[in-house]
């Protein structure tokens, strides 16, 4: 077992350590054009440049704290409602038109909207994460309410369990293996949302940095803030995975 799992992981790591490579080479042989792909190690150079300058440190610190709390804002009221629609159906009809009518609207279409209601600063941008987020999520922990096993709904049916009860022991248990999936499919759209929203309006962040780099033609440093995205979407997707083998240790 212990060979295999190695082979996987030699093989996990050495796909994206060929492209790199590939990139290197193809670009310092001026088969891709250096201008546009400038290579790899060219890239890295210009990320330490960057954080030793400190401008790196300020833009990644002003997305994080974006992401965070928009994610926050909508995560946390889309497990409630969402648990709530699992759970009783008069909210699952009242909620589902809404979640129905503004799902399919993405959300930097309503962006003008967003900023018409809480102008251009800090909230702006933190509401734009939280109604793209708050979608995934509102659905699938409904849809993991209503795939507990009927049997424990019977037994908390036979058992009196109050409504408290209901729901903190079975409901929001029952549901978490879908809803964690949601809450995944969440962090990767709020890193969508924020490269884009800072593209916009915007004075900081990674979207920012991608954004006026591109346009003064400094591609080394805008293919920073895509590495940048990269990474910390692959972290948030670990420390994820995590946090469900924490509280699925059975899964």
């Amino acid at each position: 077992m212990k060979t295999k799992l190695s082979i996987q992981q030699l093989i996990t790591i050495s796909s994206p350590l060929i492209l790199l490579l590939l990139w290197e080479i193809l670009s310092q042989t001026n088969i891709l054009d250096a201008r546009f792909f400038p290579p790899p190690t060219v890239i890295l150079q210009t990320l330490i440049e960057l954080g030793e300058s400190g401008e790196l440190f300020q833009h990644v610190s002003v997305s994080l704290v974006r992401i965070l709390l928009g994610f926050l804002l909508g995560v946390l009221p889309a497990i409630c409602i969402g648990l709530l629609m699992g759970m009783y159906k008069h909210f699952k009809y009242f909620f589902s038109p809404i979640v129905m009518i503004f799902m399919p609207i993405p959300t930097l279409a309503m962006l003008p909207i967003i900023l018409i209601l809480f102008g251009i600063g800090e909230f702006s941008k933190i509401v734009t994460i939280a109604i793209s987020v708050f979608f995934p999520v509102v659905i699938n922990t409904a849809a993991g309410v209503a795939n507990i096993d009927r049997i424990y709904l019977d037994v908390a049916k036979n058992y009196q369990a109050s409504a408290k009860d209901f729901f903190l022991k079975i409901a929001l248990p029952g549901a978490l293996p879908v809803m964690l999936e949601g809450i995944q499919m969440g962090q990767a759209i709020a890193l969508l949302t924020i490269v884009a929203a800072e593209m916009i309006g915007a004075t900081s962040g990674i979207g920012y940095l991608i954004w006026m780099n591109y346009k003064a033609f400094l591609l080394p440093e805008m293919y920073v803030g895509l590495v940048l995205i990269s990474f910390f979407g692959y972290l948030f997707s670990l420390l994820l995975r995590g946090l469900e083998r924490k509280l699925l240790p059975w899964k």
